[in-house]
């Protein structure tokens, strides 16, 4: 009796030692208040960034953050896409540190060149809160909590892939969850700083076709990033699209921007013929979907409490009532 209580404790001890283990062993996490505000230095000096679960993989710096710091830009420019309209980025590798941890990271700035003849590939600044932003994939811990809101009773967590960018800069684009419309993947960009849903005209015909979409209403300018602004039509959703735990019934369509949305249906049979300024003539080839965004905004994101954002389990975790 005395040797199997002996065993039993042992056994419990074990047990005990092994649950410390694997809790030292969790990946550490990064928690971002709602505001995403945070301290960060580059060079030694104090900076405050806004974590931004849709900015791409540089840290992207205000003109007036950069000169302050006296960034200089190296012979790596990179340029940043939205509807054919582009934002320069002059960029440098600099120390850094968040809290006690010593980095190095890519930092962009809008670039001082003259940009293309037709004006449309100039420097721009991502955003203008703080000094600058930075998205959830150049933090240094694994796992990137952002809080949105105070959580609420009835939500559910939901986990999706996360995928970066693809091709040859595929972790400077940023990071998304990703999931399947019409046997296709479409990547998900979480922009809880900008009021609308949108999506690429690509992206928006898979949808349309899938959960029987129309288009109504004529176009109204919306900035999609960069302060970039783009045309975009309201599309209704006969069967709403589930992304995680949100269920989407409209969406804003970014008629030409990744391909072409005319054969996306009209709500009315008699509806006036889009706007010529709207066309976009596309090459033909085959689609690469890696170019596929569905941005979701304020207007749902405003549901959710939290996203997680687990490097090391490869998933986007959204929590949302």
């Amino acid at each position: 009796m005395t040797g199997s209580v002996s065993r039993g404790i042992a056994a419990a001890l074990i047990l005990a030692g092994s649950a410390a283990l694997a809790a030292d062993k969790a990946p550490p996490v990064r928690d971002v208040p709602i505001g995403g505000m945070i301290a960060a230095t580059i060079d030694g000096k104090p900076v405050s960034l806004r974590v931004d679960p849709g900015a791409p993989g540089l840290i992207l710096m205000t003109t007036p953050a950069a000169e302050q710091l006296g960034l200089k830009g190296g012979m790596m420019e990179l340029g940043y896409s939205v509807g054919g309209q582009g934002a320069m980025q002059a960029t440098t590798v600099r120390p850094m540190t968040f809290g006690t941890t010593p980095v190095k990271r890519r930092i962009g700035f809008p670039s001082r060149r003259k940009g293309s003849a037709d004006g449309l590939w100039v420097g721009r600044a991502y955003a203008t809160v703080g000094d600058g932003s930075i998205g959830p994939g150049s933090l240094p811990e694994p796992v990137v909590r952002i809080a949105l809101r105070a959580p609420r009773a009835g939500e559910r967590t939901v986990a999706l892939p996360m995928v970066d960018g693809g091709g040859l800069f595929g972790r400077l684009s940023g990071v998304f969850a990703q999931i399947v419309i019409g046997g296709q993947p479409v990547r998900v960009r979480f922009d809880p700083y900008h009021p609308r849903t949108t999506v690429t005209a690509n992206a928006a015909s898979l949808i349309a076709e899938a959960q029987r979409g129309t288009l109504t209403g004529t176009a109204e300018p919306v900035e999609i990033a960069f302060g970039i602004v783009r045309p975009v039509r309201t599309m209704t959703l006969a069967t709403p699209l589930a992304v995680g735990p949100l269920l989407l019934s409209t969406l804003g369509v970014r008629t030409g921007d990744v391909g072409s949305a005319a054969a996306i249906p009209e709500a009315e049979a008699d509806a006036a013929p889009p706007d010529p300024d709207e066309i976009v003539v596309t090459a033909k080839g085959k689609r690469d979907p890696k170019h596929d965004r569905l941005t979701l905004g304020a207007d749902v994101l405003d549901r959710c409490s939290e996203i997680v954002f687990d490097k090391p389990a490869k998933q986007v975790r959204l929590t949302c009532g």
